[in-house]
């Protein structure tokens, strides 16, 4: 079996595999292209998506910078998904992210993981597990999620939390290791930060 047929079957593999490095290296050059696009380019940005994701739905924005390992190539988009400047994308693996999720800045999302075994380390080698996350989440600044993650629907992940294991749908998650801190309810109705009050008459 190849280092590329062991990466695509989910086994511990060596990503410096001249096959895998040229396949990637590709996807870099254009991540490159696309990171040098002017600001206000919406539809050179939009392009580059919906060609080299996955997958990608409607009214998708990413502010620039923006990482990817393999530039994006695994990362399915839904609608409407806002990623603030520096996400990072470690996307060996596949990424998935539902409609209307907003990442705040420097969010890093990391498929990738190595081997504690430090002899099988010192060699490079590592594995890749899926990341998905649910519609209508909010993932806060520099805020990092581990390999092999699902949030669930409608979350909110607190800014710098350190997401290792699954977080439900409906809930405030924060902290290093992330928890569930609460579940969003009637007060998230009433207050939009703190005591102060939604106006929902002139929305």
């Amino acid at each position: 079996m190849t280092n590329y047929e062991r990466m695509k079957a989910g086994l511990i593999y060596d990503p410096a595999d001249p096959e895998i490095a040229a396949e990637q290296g590709a996807y870099l050059e254009k991540l490159y292209d696309f990171n040098n696009l002017r600001p206000t380019d919406i539809e050179g940005k939009t392009r580059y998506m919906k060609e080299t994701f996955a997958g990608c739905g409607e009214g998708c924005y990413i502010e620039l910078p923006f990482h990817a390992n393999w530039g994006g190539r695994n990362v399915h988009f839904g609608s409407f998904v806002y990623a603030n400047f520096g996400l990072t994308l470690v996307d060996d693996d596949f990424i998935y992210v539902g409609d209307r999720v907003k990442f705040g800045p420097h969010v890093t999302i990391t498929t990738a993981g190595h081997p504690v075994d430090p002899e099988l380390r010192a060699r490079g080698l590592q594995f890749n597990r899926e990341v998905r996350i649910g519609n209508n989440v909010w993932v806060g600044a520099g805020a990092l999620i581990m390999p092999g993650v699902t949030v669930g629907d409608n979350s909110v992940i607190g800014a710098g939390s350190v997401v290792t294991r699954d977080v439900p749908p409906g809930v405030v998650a924060v902290g290093v290791p992330c928890r569930v801190l609460r579940e969003i309810g009637d007060r998230d109705r009433e207050y939009f930060f703190r005591n102060e009050r939604i106006d929902r008459e002139n929305l």
